[in-house]
């Protein structure tokens, strides 16, 4: 297979050593230049792990550096950097896949008000394809040339509740999502709730009753799936370990349903999901099954007249960088688990 020439952008982060670790055995990647917004420093010297098997020096974003021939960029700037350098690499042809938020919710107002900053690139929101495969009948993310990546809390609850939804089979206007993240989650930057001594052996909220800025992404793609307003309530809470996101959901049920034929339904669903797993039996998910996988495991359960759905993902993979590798392949017409598997 041939290589295909990409940059990243912001390179010093969690999400992009993850994408670093899956480029390195993607057949169809070639990682050509790093942009960081400040460094100027051997890869190798911020991720020690990458020593010896990525010969890049960072160096500054401006125009004149991007490569020629290069073909895409991933962002893995922080919300409210990449929309700055997102028109850069679209002027310069190249197709960007954007891991943070600032192309995900389509109304700007929304995005300013979760996240408390200007947009400051409104003329890009209607041409950002919302990049989770599994609900992509039409095929959009394969055109895309500026592809908006999913939250980790988003993927985890959209994908654990969307069958009910798009079946009409939930109230959309009577969902409960409860979620824990490994505090990867929080990003590379310390901060006081993700210093150690603060966050080992301790379980907690955080951003509740509608302060987390996931929320807007989760009901804006639950209302597509509905055709019709979702609201949620969504507690997420940070759990003493590295990597991984469990959400369980619980939803009103519109329609008698029970848990064998709604694990019927799930499976018909997903059934052309390379990376859903819907769980028989009495299995559940765990975090550890999914741990560097991008894989999504769900399993659905009936009691008092709600369906409740529990799902697992990597949040640094399938909430991230195992998604943004899943939709460049898929952009780019290569098999969907290239570099995956």
């Amino acid at each position: 297979m041939q290589k295909i020439p990409v940059v990243v952008a912001g390179p010093s982060g969690y999400t992009a050593l993850e994408l670093f670790r899956l480029a390195l055995r993607h057949p169809g990647i070639e990682v050509v230049a790093l942009f960081s917004r400040k460094e100027d420093a051997p890869i190798g010297d911020i991720h020690p792990a990458l020593r010896g098997r990525v010969d890049l020096r960072t160096t500054i974003l401006r125009p004149e550096a991007i490569p020629k021939g290069a073909k895409a960029a991933f962002l893995c700037l922080p919300h409210g950097t990449a929309m700055e350098a997102a028109p850069m690499f679209l002027n310069a042809g190249l197709r960007v896949i954007d891991l943070s938020s600032d192309y995900r919710l389509k109304d700007a107002a929304v995005y300013e008000k979760a996240y408390k900053r200007p947009h400051t690139d409104k003329g890009n929101l209607p041409r950002a394809v919302y990049g989770l495969p599994e609900l992509d009948a039409a095929g959009a993310i394969r055109k895309a040339d500026l592809l908006a990546n999913p939250g980790c809390y988003p993927t985890a609850s959209v994908l654990a509740l969307a069958p009910l939804f798009a079946h009409d089979l939930a109230d959309p206007s009577d969902v409960v999502i409860d979620a824990k993240s490994g505090v990867s989650g929080a990003g590379r930057e310390p901060t006081a709730p993700t210093h150690f001594p603060e966050c080992n052996e301790s379980l907690a909220p955080y951003k509740v009753a509608g302060a987390h800025q996931h929320l807007p992404e989760i009901e804006q793609i639950l209302s597509l799936q509905a055709k019709r307003p979702a609201s949620v309530i969504f507690t997420p809470h940070l759990v003493p370990m590295d990597r991984g996101i469990l959400a369980s959901c619980y939803a009103r049920l519109t329609k008698s349903a029970t848990r064998e034929s709604l694990e019927a339904l799930y499976r018909d669903f997903y059934k052309g999901a390379k990376f859903v797993r819907i769980l028989a039996g009495d299995a559940l998910p765990s975090t550890k099954a999914v741990a560097h996988t991008n894989f999504c495991d769900i399993a659905v359960r009936v009691q008092h007249g709600r369906a409740l759905v529990f799902s697992a993902i990597d949040n640094l993979a399938k909430g991230a960088s195992g998604q943004a590798v899943q939709n460049f392949n898929l952009m780019f017409g290569l098999d969907e688990g290239a570099g995956l598997e």
